[in-house]
């Protein structure tokens, strides 16, 4: 099982507040957490950064994130791609990819279509805040208020709360299944499109998810940006990470 990824729009603020230590973390989560929805331990990564010109001390925080995000998911990092491309990106900007191998046995493979049956219980693991999703909605937010990373908000700094990097689900997902084995029959990872879109791919047709949104507290940051961006419950439920 593989899957591939990147970080998204999230990368506008990386390069805006010079924030580079997580991203890596991001670009790995996303690719682990794609593939372990299939019920796959993931086995290596390799990655793809590429810039204008390189800068030693920026790239060396972006792969510390990426070495760190594959020690918390207990994939290996075999390397990958560095490119250096004049006049492809203003200076100081770079563009990440990913890409993740797993292994699941074919008799333990989640496809979730089959399996799910009428009656069965849907439970939500929480999200470490927006992870790489619905960053071009949250950075037209932050402009809209003039809101700074230096700002302390909810007890922390916002900078640090904005940029926490995506939730890694490997180790506690896979201690479930380990545990738990059939009864847990179908896994979606909320990314783009959020609850609307990726609930749905583990529901056959004809099968409908209940959820209750009062069931959860939604988290800080996300009553912040719906609060000061006027933002639908809809919308917000189509962008959101939970």
């Amino acid at each position: 099982v593989s899957g591939t990824d990147g970080v998204g729009t999230k990368l506008r603020l990386a390069f805006e507040w010079n924030r580079h230590d997580t991203v890596g973390i991001d670009l790995v989560a996303m690719s682990v957490n794609d593939i372990l929805v299939q019920g796959a331990e993931p086995l290596f990564f390799l990655d793809y950064f590429a810039c204008g010109k390189l800068d030693v001390d920026v790239a060396a925080q972006v792969v510390g994130g990426i070495a760190k995000g594959c020690e918390l998911s207990g994939c290996a990092l075999l390397g990958g791609e560095t490119a250096e491309m004049p006049g492809m990106y203003p200076d100081g900007e770079y563009d990440l990819a990913g890409f993740a191998v797993g292994v699941v046995e074919k008799s333990a493979l989640i496809d979730g279509r089959e399996a799910v049956q009428p009656g069965d219980v849907l439970l939500g693991l929480a999200s470490s805040g927006a992870h790489s999703n619905g960053y071009s909605l949250l950075r037209k937010v932050l402009e809209y208020t003039g809101a700074k990373p230096e700002e302390t908000f909810n007890g922390q700094l916002l900078g640090d709360v904005v940029m926490a990097p995506t939730r890694l689900y490997v180790k506690p997902v896979l201690a479930a299944l380990s545990q738990f084995g059939p009864a847990i029959k179908g896994l979606a990872h909320i990314t783009g499109g959020g609850l609307l879109e990726n609930v749905p791919r583990i529901l056959r047709a004809g099968l409908q998810a209940q959820i209750a949104s009062s069931a959860w507290a939604m988290p800080a940051l996300f009553e912040w940006l719906q609060r000061e961006g006027r933002i639908d419950s809809q919308e917000m439920y189509r962008s959101e990470e939970h």
